[in-house]
């Protein structure tokens, strides 16, 4: 017998095409689907399916079973930070944030990161594997189930590269969106890339309306080089020349997303020349407070500084926000907590 795949890692047609195929009718799938997400622990579970059926499922497919190895709850805002134990040994990191406007998740793609990003925690820690789609998909159905709570937001920004492997990210996509699953709409839904053109342009293809968000973190070449060592096979005229193509062709808004590090990418001047590279582009800056990494040399901005460099991007008319700091008692820094549990 073939290995089984996750269940999750089927859309909703996909299974409902498989009940055809074994004389089943169709619309099991979307029932089967259904006990899924509302929080059925089993096929056995499953009373309003017949019994074979429920055997053959169980043959067929791996059922949803993530393991929580850590949990994290801030003292300062309720931010809850999550661990996930992997079924082949690997670890992987969610992060639950409470907002007036509804309950969001950062899920995690990958076990591990191949970018080298100077300022996350992920680097230095190893590449393992991409995760399915359906363990994108679980991170999401597990906290939800573990706090009692709907997830209404979900931002594709933990550990891993979304784009690197595009086909996992945009089934998990789809697999959110079902009304029979999740029920997540696309446009509260975002994907963060470092910036691997080929994977936004594949994304690009489905037209799907997510919210791109771009980690750019500095104003010119030379300085996202440093911090990026992806900026030297995908550089930033190319980078948002690509951009400016997903916006028109989905009718999103591109977000870029810059972390403001001490004496590196905060200078006034700095600040003037991500303006003028953005000017009207359309797009919205979020400005990011640096969450420090043990054993990282790099150095948060001070807050006046931060504060100085968003005023002088709202006085050239830049759309911009200061992402309020969330769960900095809880290792909230992307791989933190994966990078404890393997120590």
């Amino acid at each position: 017998m073939p290995d089984k795949k996750h269940l999750l890692d089927v859309t909703r047609q996909e299974l409902e095409y498989a009940m055809a195929e074994t004389g089943n009718k169709p619309y099991r799938a979307a029932q089967i689907l259904q006990w899924v997400f509302k929080g059925a622990r089993s096929y056995d579970e499953m009373t309003n399916i017949p019994a074979s059926l429920r055997t053959w499922m169980g043959q067929q497919y791996h059922y949803p079973g993530m393991v929580i190895g850590n949990k994290l709850i801030s003292d300062l805002d309720g931010t809850v930070k999550y661990r996930f134990d992997l079924a082949d040994g690997n670890k992987v990191e969610s992060v639950l944030m409470r907002y007036r406007h509804g309950n969001s998740i950062c899920v995690s793609t990958q076990a591990g990161c191949k970018m080298g990003c100077a300022f996350c925690a992920s680097t230095g820690i190893g590449f393992l594997r991409t995760l399915t789609p359906g363990e994108v998909v679980e991170q999401v159905l597990a906290v939800s189930a573990e706090e009692g709570e709907r997830v209404s937001h979900v931002v594709f920004m933990g550990i891993g590269e979304p784009l690197e492997n595009p086909e996992t990210t945009i089934q998990a996509l789809r697999i959110m969106n079902d009304p029979n699953g999740l029920g997540i709409g696309m446009r509260h839904i975002s994907v963060s890339t470092c910036g691997l053109i080929p994977g936004i342009r594949r994304l690009m293809e489905e037209k799907m309306p997510v919210t791109l968000s771009i980690s750019l973190h500095a104003p010119n070449d030379e300085i996202r080089s440093r911090l990026m060592p992806i900026n030297k096979k995908y550089p930033m005229n190319a980078l948002l020349a690509v951009c400016r193509e997903y916006a028109q062709t989905t009718g999103r808004r591109v977000t870029y997303e810059y972390i403001l590090l001490q004496g590196i990418n905060d200078a006034p001047g700095q600040a003037l020349e991500l303006a003028s590279l953005l000017k009207n582009t359309g797009s919205h800056i979020n400005l990011i407070p640096y969450n420090p990494v043990p054993g990282s040399p790099l150095t948060g901005s001070r807050r006046e500084t931060m504060e100085r460099f968003h005023g002088i991007l709202e006085s050239k008319k830049i759309s911009v926000t200061m992402r309020r700091t969330l769960g900095t008692d809880i290792l909230a820094a992307c791989g933190q907590l994966r990078r404890q549990g393997m120590s």
